[in-house]
């Protein structure tokens, strides 16, 4: 059974536009999407009938009608079903997560009524989900995902922009590299895979020297790691960028005119917290292209 896109829907501009990047990865994958709306408004059977429920319960039913109405609309070709999940907002979205081939959820906090993307939940979603999650911003359009047509004006029509990927050669990078040359393949678009390396504290006078032997090790141990999915990928371009700085701002910098980021989360047994790691954390806030957080072990 094909595992389908999640996405979480509570009618903010964010989520809305989560749909639409969803509607449009289940396209390119081949997968069906399902939209999911927590809402913890007293389902029992006492309760039901309760007239103070009846407004709140009205307004939830509409905001997965519409965001349902609305991708039927634009996305006719994708297969379809939404859910309403009377729980709290974190665990519906983990549970949903969990058996999904990837969840996409709004990445800035949404208040009022049904607002269940709000920072606190998506960051302790991200951190709890067993599968991808991408982050998808209220100002992303499909032309978003594209290169500029010549004269320089957004098209849908042109190629795809760059996946950028950060990786540690240190860390466990299989399911990391898995999901970024896939979501290149299916893009047709380069990749580009950052490590990002820091020199040691050494003399003054030996830093030039250490520098250079820094450097080759960092580029040497990133062409390792990337030599069996060049060959898996023969299609795909990449470029390795090996260079010197902290994580989170190499890969700010290298996302600036990408069309998708993809970094990984290290798995924690403990199911309590939002420890997602200080780069994972980072890009969620500073990047402005979509941001896939891919868990590892």
């Amino acid at each position: 059974m094909l595992r389908p896109v999640v996405v979480g829907v509570d009618g903010s501009r964010e989520s809305l536009a989560a749909a639409d990047w969803a509607a449009r990865e289940a396209l390119r994958r081949g997968l069906p999407l399902r939209l999911v709306h927590a809402w913890e408004g007293g389902m029992s059977p006492d309760e039901s009938e309760l007239p103070e429920l009846g407004a709140p319960r009205y307004w939830a039913r509409r905001i997965l009608r519409g965001a349902l109405d609305r991708l039927n609309e634009r996305y006719p070709q994708v297969y379809l079903s939404a859910e309403q999940i009377s729980r709290p907002a974190s665990d519906a979205l983990v549970a949903a997560g969990d058996e999904s081939e990837l969840l996409v959820l709004g990445s800035r906090a949404f208040s009022g009524f049904g607002g269940f993307m709000a920072g606190s939940v998506a960051l302790m979603t991200v951190a709890h989900v067993a599968r991808p999650v991408v982050l998808v911003r209220a100002d992303q359009t499909v032309e978003d995902e594209h290169v500029p047509d010549p004269e320089g004006r957004p098209s849908a029509r042109t190629p795809y922009r760059d996946v950028v990927v950060g990786v540690d050669p240190a860390q466990s990078c299989e399911d990391l590299l898995a999901f970024a040359f896939e979501s290149a393949t299916l893009r047709a678009a380069p990749l580009r895979v950052v490590y990002a390396w820091q020199l040691p504290y050494v003399p003054r006078a030996l830093e030039a020297k250490a520098r250079g032997e820094v450097r080759a090790a960092a580029e040497q141990a990133l062409a390792a790691v990337l030599a069996p999915w060049r060959e898996k990928y023969p299609a795909v371009e990449v470029t390795p960028l090996a260079e010197e700085g902290r994580a989170a701002q190499q890969l700010l910098d290298a996302t600036k005119d990408a069309g998708l980021l993809a970094v990984g989360r290290k798995i924690r047994p403990a199911r309590i917290g939002t420890h997602t790691g200080p780069v994972a954390h980072a890009v969620m806030h500073h990047v402005r292209c979509p941001v896939a957080i891919v868990p590892h072990e």
